[in-house]
């Protein structure tokens, strides 16, 4: 007669702990990024800097220059993903920011070269965004090197 006692008691026990558990993750609450990760999406040459038509193109952030150890060769029209430079990608907080530059090196000095623009990816965007969530951030960079010049230049954020 104990035992019947004793199970419905444990489970009766059981039944009040576990409700205050599921009660702390409510279904469908998104929350506020916090972080964001930010990379590169895609650059595209809409006309080159270089009078050979050819420009060789690395990506700095923070003083690493992507990819490692060589360069993107692109034509106007070209596009270049992420993957190309080697993934370059930062974490920002909501109060930082992050500077991704387009250089253009001459092999095989590619250490060296000119800043020819930058985006810059900013906290308070990523403020705006719940976990998961993305955003797009874009500029067109131009201006007059060896030849006028112009790229378009996007970035994405994710909420994290």
């Amino acid at each position: 007669m104990r035992t019947q006692r004793l199970i419905p008691a444990l489970a009766l026990m059981a039944g009040l702990v576990i409700p205050v558990v599921a009660a702390a993750t409510p279904a469908g609450v998104t929350a506020k990024a916090t972080t964001c990760r930010v990379e590169v999406d895609y650059l595209d040459l809409n006309n080159v800097d270089e009078s050979d038509g050819t420009d060789e193109v690395r990506i700095d952030l923070a003083g690493y220059f992507y990819p490692s150890g060589s360069y993107v060769a692109m034509g106007s029209g070209d596009r270049a993903y992420s993957g190309n430079f080697g993934n370059p990608t930062t974490t920002i907080g909501t109060t930082s920011w992050a500077n991704f530059s387009v250089r253009e090196v001459t092999p095989p000095w590619i250490g060296a070269g000119d800043n020819l623009g930058s985006i810059n990816a900013y906290g308070s965007t990523c403020a705006t965004l719940n976990t998961g969530q993305i955003a797009y951030i874009s500029k067109t960079i131009s201006g007059t090197d060896e030849t006028f010049y112009s790229y378009y230049f996007r970035l994405v954020m994710t909420g994290l």
